[in-house]
């Protein structure tokens, strides 16, 4: 044994003893752990209102779509956790009802992709989802439990905001919910009508809640559709569909907002945005420069931190 590893197991003997004799418990010296937390600041509830009925500030809301489901199942009370701790805006989530009434979250009309159950939603019981898993990303069955709609608003109360899909035909019994947990003034419903079917089906909500009306450009006159529901209702935002990023409608966007609606695209698929989606965005994130050039402000996102961090380093995001 060299005289230099003699001279140090010396040195750690004598510190050994030395702690000894003065009662202290004696640990070898280790490295110190690092922990990386997040340091994202929660945005009150009344901000996140505030700024979703401002279409004229140069603030952009993020909308998480089915949650943050690359890190959890879709539509899982942990994925929209992880949106509520990464300072996500809004939570898009999927609202359907079981043959007993409940009011569940699911995407699909049936079980069978995001559970290891099967069958319709309209066809099960309640009790039947309860013994279910949710499935994550690439199918294998994980320990997530299907929420219903009330675990869910109580999660998102005073936190984030809520888009409800799938849900207008059932949006009465989503009202009730809503009401029972406070969550009224936080969520928007949206849907693809013309003004005069919205007043006839939905009328006796128009003053209660917020509603989005969906636009799919290159279909019917969407000019027409849009300055209608800007004369009579002035919705908080209208959802646009963008197949091609050659559409005149585009150029109206920045006089949507000036009238004081919002213009929600989603950077979903390439059909949604033109081809700026949020894959291509994952290899460069400048393919997002094309929404904000387009005067769009609501982002509907399946990559809600990439879209976070891209739209602070331009101060577009608190």
């Amino acid at each position: 044994m060299g005289l230099k590893v003699i001279g140090v197991l010396l040195v750690i003997m004598g510190w050994s003893y030395s702690c000894k004799e003065q009662g202290k418990e004696v640990h070898p010296p280790k490295e110190r752990e690092v922990v990386q937390e997040q340091s994202t600041e929660m945005v009150s509830l009344d901000s996140l209102i505030a700024n979703l009925k401002n279409s004229k500030n140069d603030q952009v809301i993020v909308v998480a779509h089915r949650g943050d489901w690359r890190n959890a199942p879709e539509n899982s009370l942990l994925a929209i956790k992880n949106c509520i701790a990464m300072g996500v805006d809004m939570v898009e989530i999927d609202v359907r009802e079981t043959q007993d009434g409940q009011l569940i979250l699911m995407h699909d009309e049936t079980l069978d992709r995001t559970t290891t159950g099967t069958g319709k939603v309209s066809e099960v019981t309640w009790d039947y989802v309860q013994t279910l898993q949710l499935r994550d990303g690439i199918g294998h069955a994980t320990p997530h439990k299907v929420p219903t709609l009330k675990e869910v608003l109580e999660l998102c109360r005073d936190r984030i905001l809520v888009n409800l899909d799938k849900s207008y035909s059932i949006f009465d019994k989503c009202y009730a919910v809503m009401e029972k947990t406070g969550t009224r003034e936080q969520v928007i419903i949206k849907g693809a009508i013309p003004y005069q079917q919205l007043k006839e089906e939905f009328g006796t909500y128009l003053d209660e809640v917020f509603f989005m009306p969906i636009v799919r450009l290159g279909k019917g006159d969407s000019r027409a559709l849009v300055d209608e529901y800007l004369d009579v209702l002035k919705p908080v935002a209208f959802e646009f569909t963008v197949p091609q990023d050659t559409l005149k409608m585009i150029a109206y966007f920045d006089d949507i907002r000036e009238q004081g609606s919002s213009v929600w695209v989603n950077s979903l698929w390439p059909q949604h945005n033109g081809g700026h989606d949020d894959e291509k965005a994952a290899l460069d994130p400048s393919v997002y420069d094309w929404f904000i050039e387009n005067d769009i402000d609501i982002i509907q996102t399946d990559r809600p931190r990439l879209l976070i961090q891209y739209l602070q380093k331009k101060g577009l995001h608190w």
